[in-house]
Order: C-alpha cells, then sequence, then structure tokens
C-alpha cells in the first residue's frame, strides 16, 4: 500500500483547476521531483500532501501513524527566538532530535533567528523539518538561498536520507543528483514519468511534439468541418445530421481544450555602450566596525564580462556588490569606475516591489510603455513574461515566488541599460524561464555582476568566479562554476593567474617592440573597431520585438556568437595593453 495516495482531487482556487481530478500514489522510498511552470499548482500539491489544503473533490489517504514534514517556500518574517526555538518547535520532535540535528547541520542552537542572512534561516527552517524524522519529507524549493557548498551538503544529506521524499526544485544540477521520478504538473494534470530528470528531458520533448502534431491534425479537422457547415442552402438541407453533432462535440473539445503555457519572451533593453573599463578594484578593504566583509581585493572587470560572485551565506555577497557599484564606500584602497554606465539592479530582497498595487502597475502607472522606442499596452509587454490580463490586474502580494521574481525581471528591463546586476534572480524561476533568462544574459553585450547559488546557471553564463570566504578574502578564478570547483583547492594565486589581466601590467625596461608585435600594434585599431561594429550590430538585431519568436537553437547559437565576439574584442584590448606597456 502507497505511503500517501490522491484519488480524484480537484482544487481550483478561484481560477482554472490548478488540480483536476488527479491521482497520485507516493511509494516508500521515493525520491519525486516535482515540476512545472510557476503558478501551475506545485507549492498547491504540497500542500495538500501535508493535509493543511483540503481538496474541493476527492480524497487523499495517508497511513496510519504517518508522518509528513513540509518545508515552506518563503521564510517567515518577526522574532521567532533562537535557532534551537525554532527547530524545537517543529511538531514531533524531541530534545534529543533537535540538538542531533543542529550538530549535524552545524548550527548554533543559541544564535536569534531574525538577524540571520535568508540562506541561513532557510537552513534553520529545513532542519526544523528534518528532526522529527518524518516518514514523507516534503520541501518547496530547499536550495532556495542556499550557498553552493551548502547546496552540496544538502543534495549529500538527501542522498543517504532514507525517508520517503517530494520536492520541488528549479536546480537542475540538484533534480538530476536526486530525483529517481518526475512528477510534472501541467495544465490541472499529473504526468508521472517514472524515470530520473535526464530521462525525463529526452521523453518530455518526444510526448510534447506528438501533442503538438495531434493538436494541429485536430484543428485542422475542426476547420475542414467549420467549412462544410458554412456551405450554400442546398448542402444545409442534405447535410448529414450526425456529422453536425459531431462538429458540436469538436467544437466543446476545442473549447475545453487548455494550451500550454508558451515560453516567455524577455529580453534586455541596451543602453549606449559603457567604457572599456568597467570596475578597477585595488586593495580595497571593508568592514563594519571590527567585521571585515572585504580584505585587499584587487579585480579588474571590463565591458562584457560576467562576473558571478560566489561564497557561504552571510559572507557580504551583496555587500562586494554595493562596493564595486558604489553604493558603498570603502574603508580601505580605492575602486574607479568607468564611464558611461547604465546600471539596472535586481534587488534579492524584490525591495523594489510594491504589495499592494496590481501587477501592471507595479510596471507602469500608464496603460502603455515604451520599450526600445515602440510603444505597447502594458498587458502585452506583461504576457512577454507569462502575466495573463487578469492577472496582471491582480495585486503583487498574490504572486507566487516564480511570478515575482519573473515581475521583477519585467520592471528591470523597461529601462536600457549596460550594466546588469542580479542579486539572486534564479529564485523560483521555473526551468523553461531560467534557461531564457541564460540565453538573455549570454547574448547581453554589456557587463554583468552575479550573485546566484544556481550551478548550472552560472556554469552557462559566467566568465570569471569572484569567491568571496567569510574572512573577506576575495579569490579570482576565469570560468564558469565547474572551472571554480575544480580549481577552488589551488588556491587563489594559483587559480587566477590563468585569467587575462586587463590592466596594464608594471612597467618594464623599454625595448623596442619586434617586427610582428609592431605589425600586430598598428593592426589592432581597426581590428577593434570591426569587432566593436560587429557586437554592436549583433545587440541591434537581439532588440528586434520579435527576435526571441525565433527557434531557441538559432537563439542559442546567436548568444554564443555573442559571447565569442566579446571575447575576442577583450583579448584585443588585452594585447593592445600589453604591447603598449611592451614599447613604453
Amino acid at each position: 500500500m502507497a505511503l500517501l495516495s490522491l484519488r480524484g482531487v480537484r482544487l481550483s482556487l478561484g481560477g482554472p483547476p490548478l488540480l483536476d481530478g488527479v491521482d497520485l500514489a507516493i511509494e516508500r522510498g521515493d525520491r519525486v521531483g516535482l515540476l512545472g511552470r510557476n503558478g501551475e499548482g506545485k507549492s498547491t500539491l504540497l500542500r495538500v500532501l501535508d493535509g493543511v489544503l483540503e481538496p474541493e473533490e476527492g480524497e487523499v489517504l495517508r497511513q496510519n501513524g504517518l508522518r509528513v514534514a513540509r518545508l515552506e517556500q518563503e521564510v517567515p518574517e518577526g522574532d521567532l527566538g533562537t535557532v534551537g526555538e525554532v527547530v524545537g518547535r517543529a511538531p514531533g520532535t524531541s530534545a534529543r532530535q533537535a540538538e542531533r540535528t543542529l550538530s549535524r547541520m552545524g548550527l548554533d542552537g543559541a544564535v536569534p533567528f531574525a538577524p540571520l542572512s535568508a540562506g541561513m534561516k532557510r537552513r534553520v527552517l529545513l532542519a526544523a523539518a528534518i528532526a522529527p524524522e518524518p516518514d514523507v519529507l516534503l520541501l518547496d524549493e530547499p536550495t532556495n538561498h542556499l550557498d553552493i557548498e551548502a547546496i552540496a551538503w544538502l543534495e549529500d544529506f538527501i542522498g543517504r536520507y532514507e525517508g520517503t521524499l517530494v520536492f520541488v526544485t528549479h536546480d537542475r544540477a540538484f533534480l538530476a543528483k536526486l530525483a529517481t521520478r518526475i512528477v510534472e504538473v501541467d495544465r490541472g494534470k499529473l504526468y508521472d514519468w517514472s524515470c530520473d530528470y535526464p530521462t525525463f528531458l529526452v521523453r518530455r520533448e518526444q510526448v510534447l511534439a506528438a501533442e503538438q502534431r495531434q493538436a494541429a491534425l485536430f484543428d485542422k479537422k475542426l476547420a475542414q468541418e467549420e467549412v462544410w457547415i458554412r456551405q450554400g442552402i442546398q448542402a444545409r438541407r442534405t447535410r448529414n445530421e450526425g456529422r453536425v453533432r459531431a462538429l458540436e462535440s469538436l467544437r466543446v473539445q476545442r473549447k475545453d481544450r487548455r494550451e500550454r503555457v508558451g515560453a516567455p519572451k524577455a529580453y534586455a533593453q541596451e543602453a549606449e555602450r559603457s567604457g572599456t573599463l568597467v570596475v578597477r578594484a585595488e586593495g580595497v578593504g571593508f568592514a563594519y566596525g571590527e567585521k571585515t566583509i572585504v580584505r585587499d581585493l584587487s579585480t579588474t572587470v571590463t565591458r562584457g564580462e560576467k562576473v558571478a560572485v560566489v561564497g557561504p551565506n552571510g559572507a557580504g555577497k551583496t555587500t562586494l556588490l554595493r562596493l564595486l557599484l558604489g553604493e558603498l564606500t570603502p574603508t580601505a584602497g580605492s575602486i574607479r569606475r568607468g564611464t558611461n554606465l547604465e546600471v539596472a539592479y535586481f534587488d534579492q530582497l524584490r525591495a523594489t516591489l510594491e504589495e499592494d498595487k496590481t501587477v501592471a502597475e507595479n510596471v507602469s502607472a500608464y496603460d502603455s510603455i515604451v520599450v526600445d522606442g515602440v510603444s505597447r499596452h502594458i498587458y502585452s509587454y506583461l504576457g512577454d513574461f507569462l502575466f495573463t490580463p487578469e492577472r496582471s490586474q491582480r495585486p503583487a502580494r498574490f504572486l507566487s515566488g516564480g511570478e515575482r521574481n519573473r515581475l521583477l525581471l519585467a520592471k528591470l528591463f523597461t529601462r536600457p541599460s549596460n550594466m546588469l546586476v542580479m542579486d539572486e534572480p534564479t529564485n523560483d524561476l521555473d526551468v523553461e524561464t531560467l534557461e531564457l533568462l541564460e540565453s538573455l544574459l549570454a547574448g547581453y553585450g554589456g557587463t554583468v555582476l552575479l550573485v546566484s547559488h544556481d550551478r548550472a546557471f552560472l556554469e552557462n553564463v559566467a566568465t570569471t568566479v569572484l569567491r568571496l570566504d567569510p574572512g573577506g578574502e576575495v579569490s579570482e578564478f576565469p570560468g564558469g562554476t565547474d572551472d571554480w570547483l575544480r580549481n577552488k583547492h589551488a588556491g587563489p594565486k594559483v587559480a587566477a593567474a590563468s585569467k587575462p589581466e586587463f590592466a596594464p601590467p608594471p612597467r618594464r625596461e623599454a625595448r623596442k617592440l619586434s617586427f610582428r608585435q609592431q605589425r600586430d600594434l598598428d593592426e589592432l585599431p581597426a581590428r577593434i573597431d570591426a569587432l566593436e561594429a560587429a557586437i554592436a550590430a549583433h545587440q541591434v538585431a537581439q532588440a528586434d520585438p520579435f527576435y526571441y519568436r525565433r527557434e531557441p537553437a538559432a537563439i542559442a547559437r546567436d548568444a554564443a556568437d555573442g559571447q565569442a565576439l566579446a571575447a575576442s574584442l577583450a583579448e584585443a584590448y588585452r594585447t593592445w595593453e600589453e604591447l603598449e606597456a611592451v614599447r613604453a
């Protein structure tokens, strides 16, 4: 007998059914990855399984004495006492269980909960869910706000966890490592794939392609029958009444068909290019009182780089971003920022969303909005971010976590920029939106400073990794997170040595350039002009409103081309500065 079952469960919550007569059986030892687009009802399904939300129809069956615990998506606010009290208050948790869990997760029970970072709060709440040793553990976005090392710890913990697990996550690496079964929520139905995540991706593409073919054949038949029913009087006098009834049935089926939610079509408006130098930090330090956040940071960020800032929760990654942006003044060293910077900032804490205003009002106070010089109705623009007109009229406080992130992206991209600063943009986003954001950032001609704990996302976007340790030391690594994870044990000096340095090297004894070096130096200005022109043309093409209606493969190729052009330009500038330094 299954530990937990749904039979004919229906739940709508005032809109189209989120669960439309669904069945589901959770067996002992299952590790179910629960997938679906934002707003499809994944968190709702977890609450039904937990018993805190009753279905409108159908039944939920549980084995006698079944213990179920759930980690919610949102972090509660307010004073909840100490870490130990939060864990100890979990239903069914003994003092011994709480103490053992705190020890296993490296948590100090005496520390107050309220001042902790969002990531540390998440870890404490995870401890509270695990402490009572439930039979079924329900996790709603368990990796949100966890740093990369903490996610690795969680993967290892769940890998050894002997209970049954149902989890919602958009962390593709986490899914691929842990899920042994995939259940997808799609248009009110549950689809049980009974396979791991990589296999699911292949099978789903095949099923969706077949579904599209069937829908196209259905629509063709319906169109043919509509033509027949509208024929002349003589045809209507002799028409087959059975065929008429069949047409009526086809019309009902078409009306009731729920289309799969389309892909988002976001793109960033780009301002005029910034100068080649974006930020140069030399010997920078920063401290709050006696607490050192950043120690002796020296780095150079040039136009077009995609810099990922990683590190443990509470280390000060957001503080480092604010230092580089000039929002904070260093307590040691100096920071020079380049010219013509137009910065758009994605805020981790969603502080720029006004909860009582509607989705549309959060983006614009008017019915229309100008995007890349073209006036668009606000509902049309929000439709690119998968907000229907009805959803656009709802207050922001009713949005799910993923919808809130999409709204913030919609607001962010209303203004042109040549520098995007994104603090945890990936939290709660569904896989399709994550992939779109990856493509957008990879093809963005400006500079990106990025904080995220999504390893797949960082690997696909970042060209440089800055690792901030709790003691304030910053290590620089070329490449994405895979490169960083491979090289981090080599130490910052070894790892950073392979990254091209765009600042002019120390002055050396003057010497004459070789014939080949002089030729290269003479040719570089024209090459740089050509590369900059190619990048500008690439950016103009991406600004076309219809650009993201193309095939995803074509967009991905363009993104790769754009990244290659940016890398070539950076290399050309580096070579120019090196040759000038030799000649000086």
